[in-house]
């Protein structure tokens, strides 16, 4: 699907290098049809020395040689960044977002044209090529250019495709998932910590448990609840364990972090929507 199509970075930041490293981990294009840029030469120097993908300074050279434009830029300098190659942006590119906040509708009204666009949520585990990431298409991306922006995210984790307006609650839940994950690997290992184990080994056990059961529930594809009750015996340590959690609303807590985080990434979106409005041209 990608072997005859050009890709264009403009940026190529950690998000950036992930995709690039997973493109072509997978096989799924060669170097030679990658062109990136970056305002940092240096950064442009070890993302072309370590991949063997092509590098330019300018922004409107990646977008006027590329079939696949991938914005992968810091959320503030999406409008500079816009107008600056908006007269290389036409129907015949495909343009994939992954900047955080920013509406399809507001990329359309920064250029000033009707552009074929896709828009993504990653989370940080792509640089692992374990992560997650959403994919919402504009009015006038077709359902192949849903499928070609879902084969460059597999090559980082998995992805599924959903509608614009639910990209809020993919950031609550798993654009800042890892965070609460990471807490709770770090509580784990201070608890492992508390009865007697090092911490080294503590870390060990508790990362690679959070791995193996998130592992194992995607393998098995049971419901979370099945597989609760198979580790959790009758009077045994599970149990006790879990009825823990519970008087202290773990439960409660995790649905509340998500919800309060969809909430604060609709409101943000909005700041970022307005401040794109209001700006002059």
């Amino acid at each position: 699907m990608l072997r005859n199509k050009q890709i264009g970075f403009v940026g190529s930041g950690n998000m950036g290098e992930a995709l690039i490293h997973g493109l072509l981990h997978g096989h799924l294009c060669r170097p030679e049809q990658i062109l990136c840029s970056d305002v940092r030469p240096e950064r442009l120097k070890t993302i072309r020395e370590k991949y063997g993908v092509r590098g330019t300074s300018h922004n409107s050279e990646v977008v006027k040689q590329s079939d696949i434009v991938i914005l992968a830029v810091k959320p503030q300098i999406m409008k500079q960044v816009i107008e600056e190659v908006a007269k290389h942006l036409d129907l015949t590119k495909l343009i994939i977002s992954i900047a955080a906040g920013v509406p399809l509708d507001a990329i359309e009204s920064c250029a000033r044209k009707e552009l074929k666009l896709i828009r993504v949520m990653s989370n940080i585990c792509v640089s692992v090529r374990e992560g997650v990431s959403a994919i919402a298409g504009g009015r006038h991306a077709s359902k192949e250019d849903l499928m070609m922006a879902k084969t460059i995210f597999d090559s980082v984790g998995k992805s599924i495709l959903i509608e614009e307006y639910l990209l809020d609650a993919v950031t609550g839940l798993s654009g800042s998932g890892p965070a609460y994950i990471f807490l709770i690997i770090d509580a784990l290992a201070d608890a492992g910590v508390k009865v007697g184990l090092s911490r080294d080994d503590a870390l060990i056990m508790a990362s690679q448990t959070v791995l193996g059961a998130a592992k194992m529930l995607i393998e098995t594809g049971e419901h979370p609840g099945k597989l609760k009750d198979m580790v959790t015996s009758p009077g045994g340590t599970a149990i006790a364990g879990l009825h823990t959690l519970e008087q202290g609303g773990l439960r409660t807590t995790l649905i509340n972090a998500v919800e309060v985080a969809t909430e604060r990434s609709k409101a943000l979106g909005e700041m970022m929507k307005n401040n794109l409005a209001n700006e002059k041209p």
